[in-house]
């Protein structure tokens, strides 16, 4: 195998499924997702992330699921961890826990979307 051929470059997308999109959508816009661009498809969103440094994808799909516990999270960085925080609030979100700094050098707090997938919102500590 050729190493460098084979070296996964980025992250192109997390698509995660939700019981209902049409609830889902509005609670990642509030929390300042960027939706997509382009024609509506049924069952599914798209919202995008990032700049200069590229572009990656958040989607959301439709469908049956059981309960959500265990499978992991999903981490953000944002500019600001304790303005983010304060602007979750804002819009109703209801964060695990305030801002904390973590051993592994990050700044972070935890919040669960509308089916219980845990987002994680954290920036590198200085």
């Amino acid at each position: 195998m050729n190493e460098r051929a084979a070296q996964i470059l980025s992250l192109s997308a997390v698509t995660l499924t939700v019981s209902d999109v049409a609830r889902s959508a509005p609670f990642y816009a509030a929390l300042g997702f960027v939706r997509k661009a382009g024609p509506a498809m049924p069952g599914f969103a798209s919202f995008e992330l990032g700049g200069a440094a590229g572009v990656c994808y958040l989607n959301l799909l439709e469908g049956a699921h059981g309960a959500v516990s265990g499978w992991g999270r999903v981490i953000f960085h944002v500019a600001d961890v304790d303005a983010f925080y304060a602007h979750a609030l804002a819009v109703g979100a209801q964060p695990e826990f305030a801002p904390r700094d973590a051993p592994w050098g990050e700044r972070y707090f935890h919040l669960l979307d509308p089916d219980g997938h845990e987002l994680s919102f954290a920036k590198p500590l200085a």
